[in-house]
Parts: structure tokens; sequence; C-alpha cells
């Protein structure tokens, strides 16, 4: 790791023009290219604290080994030499965007002396006109199709062009009307070329005068009896009018634009562009790329503009550009596209109207384009079965964890304070086993005792279920026989290790932990796994489901997992192999103290910061950093978002239910059902709290001792002031609160 200090160019060595800068490795590579207006304001932001640096500049300047420039006159020389140089060096650094496939295009080859209409993927061509790109090959020989009834122009490659030629017979193309045939001369070159031509402009969307020339040629021919040649220009209008329908019209028939859109996260971002020529949609292509340097959303929006138009020219640039964020400063991006283009380039955020409404669109396929990268990596079998064995290499594990449980926590400014408990198993989230939490010990925001809270809780419960079937004692004593036929004092070894349970693998009674039923050390999970389900209760859980198997004495095992006498799954049943916790090092220390106070120490630990998305290990003082594209650091991000995702999802739900509760959410064993029942029968909360217990009594399914509670805690609850209009001043009366009640009790007296 370099020192930047080391390479720091002198004070006032650097100039303060517009410029393009390069950092360099200890290897002479180009690891990063950058523009600024100033290169030496830029520059000396490298420089400065490392603590004050975004985490991916400070990797980028501590790779680094030297740092070079390059000043130029005005900022769209420095885009355009941003531009080349980051398509000549490659750097690591800098974000890359990358077609998830090769699109394909319609292209008409005017270079050529009878120009040929084709599909072509790859890069653009000199002299060739492109459409598109589209998201099939088939749909472009679908429009092609039905166009060549109107613009016979040749497709056929040079080879059938010459062979055609040297026999003078045209292809079948030729019978049928499809081609010009100008391989036998049936049209001269230039004939040819004006017919490929009609072609590109109905294309790029100038079609209304085409198809109204086409339909005054269609009445002129029937005015003058010419029914046969009217019929073939009928024909003709209704094969380019099912030619346009295959596009979509979106905005304006004369708007030509660009729209692009951006959906990211903290590691990964995804871009979408749909290409509008005409009004109507001409084409989509999408990318997805590493967030590697620090970038924001209009960071990435002018890498986009780079990769997109950075070899165009003319009428592929469009007049006008939608973005979700215009770079800042935008003037040097519009004019090196006004330049591109060789007329003006607006380069906008739609604000309303139809371009929002298709911008919105758009915005939905790039986040649509990012969830199904991050998905297809997750759903190939060798694929996670690389990653699992990279998390146990890299953790040092003897076996890779085919269960691994991720921890998080969650709070508004420390109230309504949870935890969730996720599941993998084999790289994928079985949503059976999540369990959310409420912390109980204390009141506050406290991250790290949160964690060592919840993880106590959720491995005391696995620690009880092996005490309440017995495998506790049988694996004490299983372990003491090992023990004692090593030392070959069997009998003896067994009876100590029933009276004290000191052998390896036995647990031991200590009482340390709050209410804790004792210790064990955990077993090797096998490969099935107990099906579970439910939410969190006063201990992580309030029920289960699961395959039901038949009824057996004592601990049994099941398809997916032990079962208890009752026929269900067990509870907590199994431990993981690997626990991951939302944090750094303070929370995994937390979470490997809770394993030690329980006993539990074959269960690995580790934490998952997000600044760097390192790896942390208890006792470690540094952090273990998988790369970048290594499959197991993309596995657990995916079971820590998963566990914030569970975690905030619960947190949200139980304020938004604070917030709406009312008095008779105080109620104990009052339910939803009950509540309903009441605010019904006496239309609202203030006419309930008047109501005596007898009366109370009438609503159906309210016993008396309910009706006590409900008049108890309505008694002790201080009545709201009177409901006022505030445009009137005036008091509502008690009719209208009572038709305002709602289901919840929440509504006001």
């Amino acid at each position: 790791m370099a020192d930047p200090s080391s390479y720091r160019p002198k004070p006032g060595q650097i100039p303060e023009s517009p410029g393009v800068y390069k950092f360099r490795d200890e290897h002479g590579r180009v690891i990063y290219v950058g523009k600024a207006k100033s290169l030496r304001q830029r520059l000396s932001s490298y420089f400065q604290d490392l603590a004050n640096l975004h985490p991916r500049t400070r990797t980028m300047v501590t790779t680094a080994a030297a740092v070079e420039w390059t000043v130029v006159s005005t900022e769209v020389e420095a885009l355009q030499l941003e531009y080349s140089w980051i398509k000549e060096f490659d750097p690591r650094f800098n974000v890359k965007y990358r077609d998830d496939k090769s699109y394909p295009s319609l292209a008409v080859t005017l270079n050529e002396e009878f120009p040929r209409v084709q599909v072509m993927r790859g890069a653009k061509k000199k002299g060739v006109r492109y459409f598109g790109p589209y998201a099939h090959a088939w749909a472009i020989r679908e429009t092609v199709d039905l166009m060549l009834r109107v613009f016979p122009v040749r497709t056929c490659s040079a080879g059938v062009f010459k062979r055609s030629a040297q026999i003078g017979r045209p292809c079948l193309l030729g019978y049928i009307g499809k081609c010009s045939a100008p391989c036998v001369g049936r049209v001269t070159a230039e004939e040819h070329r004006e017919l490929a031509e009609e072609f590109c402009d109905f294309m790029a969307g100038r079609t209304g005068t085409y198809l109204r020339r086409l339909e005054q040629r269609m009445h002129e021919a029937a005015e003058e009896m010419e029914y046969e040649r009217a019929a073939r220009l009928r024909d003709d209008i209704g094969a380019l009018k099912r030619a346009m329908e295959k596009n979509a019209v979106v905005l304006a028939d004369a708007t030509d634009a660009d729209l692009i859109a951006v959906a990211e996260d903290e590691l990964e971002a995804a871009v979408q562009i749909f290409h509008v020529r005409g009004g109507r949609v001409r084409g989509q292509r999408g990318w997805v790329t590493d967030k590697v340097e620090a970038v924001d959303t209009a960071g990435l929006v002018e890498h986009a503009l780079q990769q997109l138009y950075g070899e165009e020219r003319g009428d592929a640039v469009p007049k006008e550009v939608l973005v979700p964020a215009v770079p800042d400063p935008a003037e040097p991006v519009t004019q090196w596209l006004t330049e591109r283009r060789g007329s003006r380039v607006d380069l906008r955020v739609p604000q309303r109207g139809d371009k929002k409404d298709l911008m919105a669109t758009v915005q939905r396929n790039a986040q649509q384009a990012l969830a199904l990268h991050k998905t297809k990596r997750a759903s190939d079998l060798t694929t996670r079965s690389r990653a699992l064995e990279e998390i146990a290499e890299a953790l040092g594990l003897d076996s890779a964890p085919l269960r691994v449980e991720c921890f998080d926590i969650s709070h508004l400014q420390g109230d309504d304070v949870v935890a969730s408990m996720v599941v993998f198993e084999d790289g994928l989230p079985r949503k059976s086993e999540y369990r959310r939490f409420q912390i109980k010990s204390f009141a506050g925001q406290d991250d790290v005792r949160s964690m060592h809270e919840v993880v106590s809780r959720r491995f005391r419960r696995y620690l009880q279920e092996k005490q309440k079937t017995g495998e506790w004692e049988e694996e004490a004593a299983r372990a003491a026989e090992e023990a004692a036929g090593a030392t070959g004092a069997a009998g003896e070894a067994a009876e100590a290790a029933g009276a004290t349970g000191d052998v390896p693998g036995a647990a031991r009674a200590t009482g340390d932990a709050p209410g804790a039923a004792g210790a064990a050390s955990g077993s090797a999970m096998p490969p099935g796994a107990p099906g579970l389900t439910g939410t969190a209760g006063s201990t992580g859980t309030t029920g289960t489901t699961g395959p039901a198997g038949q009824p057996l004495d004592g601990p049994a095992e099941g398809p997916s997992g032990p079962i208890g006498e009752d026929g269900r799954p067990k509870r907590f049943a199994y431990p993981p192999q690997l626990v991951v916790v939302d944090g750094g090092k303070p929370q995994v220390a937390a979470a490997q103290r809770a394993l030690d106070e329980l006993g539990v120490d074959d269960v690995a630990v580790c934490g998952l910061a997000k600044r760097l998305e390192e790896v942390w290990l208890p006792d470690e003082d540094d952090p273990v950093v998988l790369p970048r594209s290594s499959e197991g650091l993309y596995l657990l991000q995916r079971v820590r978002d998963e566990a914030h995702r569970f975690a905030i999802t619960y947190q949200r739900s139980k304020r938004a239910k604070s917030m709406k509760a009312g008095p008779l959410d105080t109620v104990p064993g009052l339910g939803d059902s009950r509540k309903q029942a009441l605010l019904k029968h006496f239309g609202s909360v203030k006419r309930l709290r008047a109501a005596t217990v007898e009366q109370i009594c009438e609503v159906p399914g309210v016993g008396r001792k309910t009706a006590e509670t409900v008049a108890a805690a309505l008694a002790g609850a201080a009545p709201a002031g009177p409901a006022v209009n505030t445009a009137t001043g005036e008091i509502i009366e008690d009719e209208a609160t009572g038709t305002a009640a709602s289901s919840n009790g929440g509504t006001r007296p």
C-alpha cells in the first residue's frame, strides 16, 4: 500500500488550467483517469488526510504510485481526452459500462455500390447507417420483411449477389418482388441507392410524408381505374403501417430523443437507454457496471453519455437527451454533444408530461435490470458452491457453511429497536426460517448491546431445544465415552462426564447469561435443514409450521430436520455453521461474546462492514478483504442486504402501528376482532368509555372479565379534548366523532 505523500506534486507545480490527469501504479499501469476544470484544485483534493476521503478514493490513491496530467484549452477538450484515455488504458478504478449482451442493430451499408440491409452486431463501421439497437434479431427481420414490399432493397450477401450476376438470374426475393434485383440490371445503381435512402428516411422516423405520398398515388390510380396498381399501393401502405405498429408511439411525432435512467446501490449501477425517433421507441439497450470509484448519479450519467456517443456523429446523436440528473457543470457535456451532432442538443431532466412518464418507465426497466443482474449469479448452483468455498477459505472454516444466519439491528433514533435473523441454506434464502426480535433488555440506541442480546436469545433457544429432547445429555455421554476410549479408561471417564460435563464436546451449565438454561457446544448441520416459520415473540418466535411427521418417542429426524414429539419441526433446532452480523469489529465482538457465554464453540462469526465491504473476524485487528469480483463477497453482501431489508421492514411496521395506536390497543388480551365489534356497537371510543361493564358485556364475544379490563383501561386513559373544525372554529359534536371511529380504536373521541 503506497503512501500518497510519497508521490504528491510540489506546491505550485500543478497548473490551475483545465486538463486531464492519470494515476499510475507501481508497475506504470494507468489505474484512474479524470478530468478537471482546475487541475490544482482537483488533484489537491486527493492528497488530504486519508480519513477524509471516500473509501473507494482512498483505495485508489493508496494503490497509485504516481500522478501525471495534461493541460487542455477548454473543458470540452478535457471531456474528449478523458474518453479517449479511458478507451485506451482501460483503468481499473474508472466506471466502465459494458453491454450485458451484444444487441443487434438494423444496418444499411451505404458505403457499398449496391447498399444492403442486414442485421449487424458489434462495433459500428464507417459509412454504415444503423437503426436500433433492438432486443431481438427476429424483431429486425420481421420489420425488414414487411418493408421490403415497399422498399425492395438488396438483402443478400456478397457471394449470392455475385453468383446471381454471373448466371443472369436473380434469387427468390427478386422473383417474388421483395428485391429490385440490381444484380441482373433491373434497376441501376442510382435507382437502387435511392430506394436505400428512402428506406433509411422511413426508419429514421420520417414516415408521415411518405405514407401521404403513397395514399395520394393510390387515389390517383383508382381515379384512373388502374385498380391493380391501386391495390398494390394499398397493400404497401398496410405493410408500412404494420411495421410502424411494432414500435410503440410514446411521444409527439417530431420527437427525437434518448432517455437514460440509472438504478444503483452502493456497489453496482444499471443504465437503461430508450431510443425514441419520430415519437416511437426504435431501440433499447442497457449496461451494468461496478461502482469502483466514488461517483454520484450525475457522474454515472456523464460516463454513460461518453460511452453512448463517444463514437457517434450526426443524426446518431439525437436532438434531445433526457437524464435523471444533469452533470455538473452541464455546459461542457452539452457542447460536446452539440459538436458531435453538428446542431444543438438539449440535455435536461424531464419535469412533467409524457416525457416524465416515459422516463419513469425507463427507470423501472433499469431497476429490473439491476435486480436481474444480482439474481443471475445467485441462481446458479456452481456459482453458489464456489461462493461458499471462497467464504470457507477466507474465514478459515473446515468446510463450506451450508447454513448461514445473519443478524441486523434497526431503529429510529433509538425508538422501536428491533432485530432480524435471516437464513441462507446452500447460498439461497430460506424465508420460512426468518425471525424477528424486539429488544427488551434495555431502552435506547446501542447496536452492540442489541446484537449481544439477539444472538444470546437465538442460541439460548437452541440450547433449550437440545435440553428438552435429551440431546444434550446424549452428546455429553457420547463424548465422554470417546474420550475415555482414547485413554483406556472409558467407564471412569463416562462417570466423570456425567458428573461434571468437563469433556470435549460436552455441555456445561454455567448460568452466566441472564435467564440461560445452560450451555452446550453446537453440532454441525447435516445436509437437511428444519422447516421453521413464524415471527418474533417474547423469545424471537411465536409459532412454527413445517412438514408434519408421525409422533415418535423422543427426538426424531424428519425430512427437514429434527421432529419433536408433537410431529412438528423443533424451533431453532439447528445451529448455523456461520453467523454474519451487519457491522464491524464491535458488533462481531458482541456476537462472539454471546456465544462464549453460552458455551457454543463450533459456530464461526464474522461481520460485514458497509464502508469498504470488509469482513471482520473476532479477536483480529485487521479485516479480511475479499476481491470485489469474489462470489463469496457477493453472497455475503446478499445475506447482509436481506437481513437489513427484513429488519427495516419490521421496524417500519412497528412504527406505523404505534403511530396509529389508540386507547383500545393498550387493553391486554383484546384482539382486532373484538376491538372492531366494540367500536361498531358503541360508535366511538368516547361512548365506549362512558359505558358500564354490563353494557360492554352486551357486545357479542365480550365476556365480563374482558369488559372489566376494557372499562378499567379506558378509565385510566386520559380523555382527549373535543375535536375542533380548524376552518370554522366550531366544536365537532360526538355524533361526528362516532362516525369517524376506526378499527384500531385510534380515532379521536
